[in-house]
């Protein structure tokens, strides 16, 4: 197969949501339908021993929530899919904005008795900003759930998008008996079953009057109506419109029981984008370019406990990465061979020797990447969108344990190059701080800290406001700035500036007093 053909092949999109909406269920199922799995695992799993395939750090497997973005890559029809299954919880939404900005489309999950829950909202307000392509797939139809047309309705106001359903529920809760596919014009039926692929009845006419022996008089009349009324509201499926990210097409189904997800799937790879230009500081590359780019969107420490690893996630923007070619680290000026490239499934990983455009290849990594290095063939460039947001929540770290020192900065060094959370070192009194976005995300570094390094740590409390990098053309007003902040000045893990504001009024009264000093709320400036 060609170079070119490669690329128009692939599809590679993630999967967002509020928490328990079901998006590392509909993850499983999509992988079960693509045949990368055989059985599908649990996100809460009481009965069925075996976890989600995307979840599969520890703490994900006990909580039952994803709290890190897992690459998963199968082929469906001649397709090459590439799905990253996103951390749900607002506490972990750095992590999820980083991550669109290595995928071409994707997929909201709503829940359809709770409707757009706020963490959606935000970031369907990423994917605007960026005008990705997004699906919508209302989930748990299984259970009692609120009219598809107020659904509908939501989900336009609340995320401000068009709609289009490209499919249809019959029922909902105890009298769900499956869905209409609009997009190819016939009636699927699915018998509830959590783990396995079940065979559609399929029914190409909605007129049929054998439909009222599958379904009933009653529902089949109701379906005919709604059918009818919803193409008088909505208007006709428009896939340009579509790939601009002005509408988005609309699935109904319960990803547990594989209602409704095989029609996503189908739909999906006929129209969803195949890999699209990225943009950098100073061009836009084209996917079709012979010569290979690349950026790292993603580092995760201890993929396999054993072995203490680390892996960069590397999203491919264009040209044909090849295994044990060398290839430039834009930032460190330096060439690197990479002898075990691999793909995943989510955990497991297999090496390969060749890699296109839309591809997450994964490099083993031993210090020498961060969040946003760039890799290419020779070209000195730099992706744009990658940046780390300023932490709103601070904690002294400290030493449990003396006899585990050098576990314990290992640890910290690993996991805060991962890009969850952010490591400043007071300027004052040289103590580590950690700052995160959301509470939970000290939790799970003290989690992984014990459990994957073997290092006990405690946290104190510290009274900060916000961090926000600062730099001066200005050297003498930058110097005095520090001199008279010394208390409050840290340096990050690149050894950058950091002035640590302990409130609003502070920082306001710095801005006001030190104009030739820029203040910046993300890393990336």
């Amino acid at each position: 197969m060609g170079f070119l053909q490669e690329i128009q092949r692939r599809r590679t999109f993630a999967i967002i949501s509020h928490p328990d909406a079901g998006k590392t269920t509909l993850t499983e199922k999509l992988l079960l339908f693509g045949g990368a799995i055989h059985v599908a695992g649990a996100v809460k799993s009481n009965k069925i021993k075996k976890t989600a395939t995307s979840d599969f750090m520890e703490i994900e497997k006990q909580r039952g929530i994803s709290v890190a973005t897992s690459v998963m890559g199968f082929e469906y029809k001649d397709h090459k899919v590439n799905i990253l299954d996103t951390p749900g919880h607002q506490d972990f939404a750095e992590d999820t904005f980083r991550t669109l900005t290595a995928v071409d489309s994707v997929i909201i999950v709503v829940d359809a008795a709770k409707g757009v829950e706020n963490q959606t909202r935000k970031l369907m307000e990423v994917c605007r900003m960026r005008k990705t392509p997004v699906m919508v797939f209302i989930n748990k139809m299984d259970r009692p759930s609120k009219d598809p047309f107020d659904l509908l309705e939501e989900v336009e106001d609340e995320l401000q998008i068009n709609v289009r359903p490209l499919s249809w529920p019959i029922g909902n809760g105890p009298s769900f008996q499956g869905v209409y596919n609009i997009f190819e014009q016939n009636l699927n039926l699915f018998e509830a079953n959590k783990q396995t692929v079940q065979e559609a009845i399929a029914i190409n006419d909605i007129k049929d009057p054998e439909l009222e022996n599958i379904i009933g008089k009653a529902p089949a009349e109701l379906v005919r109506d709604e059918l009818e009324l919803m193409d008088g509201v909505f208007p006709a499926f428009d896939n340009t419109k579509y790939l601009k990210g002005e509408l988005a097409p609309v699935f109904f189904g319960s990803a547990l029981n594989n209602f409704g997800v095989n029609e996503l799937l189908n739909c999906f790879i006929q129209i969803a984008p195949s890999p699209q230009p990225s943009v950098t500081k100073t061009r836009t590359i084209e996917p079709s370019e012979e010569k290979f780019s690349g950026f790292v969107f993603k580092i995760h420490a201890n993929m396999d406990p054993n072995h203490r690893n680390r892996i960069a996630f590397v999203k491919i923007c264009s040209g044909k990465f090849e295994r044990n070619k060398s290839y430039l680290h834009v930032r460190q000026g330096k060439n690197y061979k990479f002898s075990s490239p691999t793909a995943f499934m989510a955990e497991k990983k297999s090496i390969i020797d060749e890699a296109y455009p839309g591809d997450i290849v994964g490099l083993p990594d031993s210090g020498n990447f961060i969040i946003g290095d760039t890799i290419t063939e020779g070209e000195k460039i730099s992706f744009k969108g990658l940046p780390s947001f300023s932490p709103e929540l601070f904690r002294y770290i400290e030493n449990a344990d003396p006899m585990k020192t050098k576990q314990l900065n290992k640890g910290i060094d690993q996991l805060m190059d991962e890009g969850v959370a952010q490591l400043f070192t007071s300027q004052f009194n040289g103590r580590k701080i950690i700052g995160t976005v959301g509470a939970l995300q000290f939790e799970v570094i003290e989690y992984r800290l014990n459990h994957e390094y073997n290092a006990k740590c405690r946290y104190e409390p510290i009274n900060l406001y916000k961090a926000c990098w600062i730099r001066s053309k200005n050297a003498a007003e930058l110097a005095d700035f520090k001199l008279r902040k010394t208390q409050y000045m840290a340096k990050d893990k690149q050894g950058r500036d950091v002035f640590l504001a302990d409130s609003s009024y502070m920082l306001q009264l710095a801005q006001q007093n030190f104009k030739d000093i820029e203040f910046h709320f993300t890393s990336e400036f």
